[in-house]
C-alpha cells in the first residue's frame, strides 16, 4: 500500500507552465507531449503544500523575510541524514537557483579569459553561463564504456589541468543527462588533482536526493582531505520535490579562505535572500517529505524499467540508458540508423514528443534524446505507442 497516488493525471494548463508554454516556440507545435524540462508532473507532497496555505491564510502581511533558525537546521538536517554530508551554519548559505550558484562563482572566482572546465555530455546551461560571463569551456568529454554507459576521463582531465591551467571545473554529481551516481574514489582523484592543479570544484549536487536501484550519493566535500579544501557544493529540495518554480537552493563552502569572501561578496551585494515561501517549502519539505520521496522515487524507477522494457521489445533501435540517479533518462538513438537530425523530427514531428535533443548537451549527445519520466505511467505508455508508431512508420 502507497500513501501518495503518483497516477493521478494533473491539467498544467493554464497554470503559466513553462514545459506547456513554451512548445510552439521552441519545438514549432504546441501539439506535442512535454516531456523535456527537469520538473515533474506530479502533486508536491501534501505537507509542503499545507504548510504554504497555514502560512498565507494565518498572517496577511508578506514583507520582507528572515530565513529562521529551523529553515538552516532542516537543510543541515537533512543532508548529514541522508547523505553524510556535515556542515554548520557558517558554512551554508541561499543562493536561488543552482545555475544561479554557478554564474556566482563563475563571477567571483574566476576572471574573463580564465577556462573552466565541463564533462559532455553534459546539462547545456553549464557551457552557456560560462561563455556568456567571457570565460572559456574547457571539455573533458565522458568516456562510453561496453555495458552503454559511460565513464570519468580522469586522464584526460589531469591532461586538461597541467595543460590548459583552468581556474574552475563543474562536477554535475550526480551527472545529467546520462545519471551517474559518482564513485567515491572518481570523485577523491578529483579533488587530489584540483587541489594538485589549483583548481575550484564547482559540484552540482541537485539531483544528490534522486538516488535509484540501491545508489547511494556520495556529496563531492566528502571524500577526502582534498575535497572540502576545494569544493564550492550547491544542491536544492527542488527537483528532489517538484517545487523548481519557488527557487530555493543552497550553497555549502567548507574552506573558510574560499568561503568567506565569496559569501560576503554574496551578502554585500544581497544576493543571499531568500524569499518567503522558499523558506516555507523547504523545510516542510526536509522535515516531512521523506516518506513521499521514497514512494516517489519508487514509483520513477517502475517508469524507467517500463520504458526500458518497451523499448527492448518494442523499438530495439532505441537503447534506454538506465540512470543510477533523477528522474531524466538518456535514449540512444544511434540504433535507428538516422542522421541526428532526423531523429529529432521523428520524436517532435512523427511521434509528437517533445524531448530535450541529445545535441544540447554536447557533440557526445547527438542521435540521443533526454527523456523525462517524472509523469504518470499512463503518459508515458502513450509517449511509447506514440513514438513506436513513428519508428515503424519512418
Amino acid at each position: 500500500m502507497t500513501k501518495y497516488n503518483f497516477d493521478e493525471i494533473i491539467d498544467r494548463h493554464g497554470t503559466q507552465c513553462k514545459k506547456i508554454e513554451v512548445l510552439k516556440q521552441d519545438y514549432g507545435r504546441d501539439d506535442l507531449l512535454p516531456l523535456w524540462i527537469a520538473d515533474m508532473d506530479f502533486a508536491v507532497c501534501p505537507e509542503i503544500t499545507d504548510a504554504l496555505v497555514h502560512r498565507l491564510q494565518s498572517h496577511p502581511v508578506y514583507g520582507y523575510t528572515c530565513a529562521y533558525d529551523g529553515y538552516w537546521q532542516s537543510i543541515i538536517d537533512w543532508q548529514r541524514e541522508r547523505n553524510g554530508f556535515e556542515f554548520s551554519r557558517d558554512e551554508v548559505t541561499f543562493v536561488a537557483g543552482i545555475v544561479t550558484g554557478v554564474g556566482l562563482a563563475i563571477n567571483f572566482f574566476t576572471k574573463p579569459g580564465d577556462k573552466i572546465v565541463i564533462q559532455p555530455p553534459v546539462y547545456y546551461p553549464f557551457k552557456d553561463v560560462i561563455a556568456n560571463n567571457g570565460r572559456v569551456v574547457v571539455n573533458n568529454d565522458l568516456i562510453p564504456t561496453a555495458d552503454n554507459f559511460y565513464r570519468m576521463d580522469l586522464d584526460g582531465l589531469e591532461r586538461i589541468f597541467r595543460e590548459e591551467h583552468p581556474r574552475m571545473m563543474i562536477v554535475c554529481n550526480p551527472h545529467n543527462p546520462v545519471g551517474i551516481a559518482w564513485e567515491p574514489e572518481v570523485l577523491r582523484e578529483v579533488a587530489r588533482l584540483a587541489r594538485k592543479h589549483d583548481v575550484i570544484v564547482f559540484s552540482d549536487e541537485i539531483f544528490g536526493d534522486l538516488m535509484l536501484y540501491g545508489h547511494k550519493h556520495t556529496a563531492m566535500a566528502t571524500v577526502s582531505d582534498d575535497a572540502p579544501a576545494v569544493t564550492v557544493t550547491c544542491g536544492a529540495p527542488s527537483k528532489t520535490f517538484n517545487i523548481a518554480g519557488l527557487k530555493s537552493s543552497w550553497c555549502v563552502v567548507k574552506n573558510p579562505e574560499l568561503r568567506n569572501p565569496f559569501f560576503k561578496w554574496i551578502e554585500t551585494n544581497e544576493l543571499c535572500n531568500a524569499n518567503l515561501v522558499s523558506i516555507i517549502a523547504t523545510e516542510a519539505a526536509y522535515r516531512h517529505g521523506g516518506l513521499w520521496l521514497e514512494e516517489c522515487l519508487h514509483y520513477i524507477e517502475g517508469n524507467v524499467d517500463f520504458v526500458h522494457d518497451y523499448c527492448r521489445d518494442h523499438i530495439p533501435g532505441i537503447e534506454v540508458v538506465k540512470p543510477q540517479a533523477s528522474f531524466l533518462v538518456w535514449l540512444d538513438c544511434r540504433g535507428l540508423g538516422l542522421s541526428h537530425e532526423e531523429v529529432v523530427d521523428l520524436f517532435i514531428n512523427k511521434a509528437r514528443l517533445a524531448m530535450n535533443e541529445g545535441s544540447m548537451f554536447g557533440e557526445a549527445g547527438r542521435c540521443h534524446m533526454r527523456f523525462n519520466m517524472g509523469s504518470p505511467r499512463s503518459v508515458l505508455e502513450q509517449a511509447m505507442r506514440q513514438l513506436e508508431a513513428a519508428v515503424k512508420g519512418k
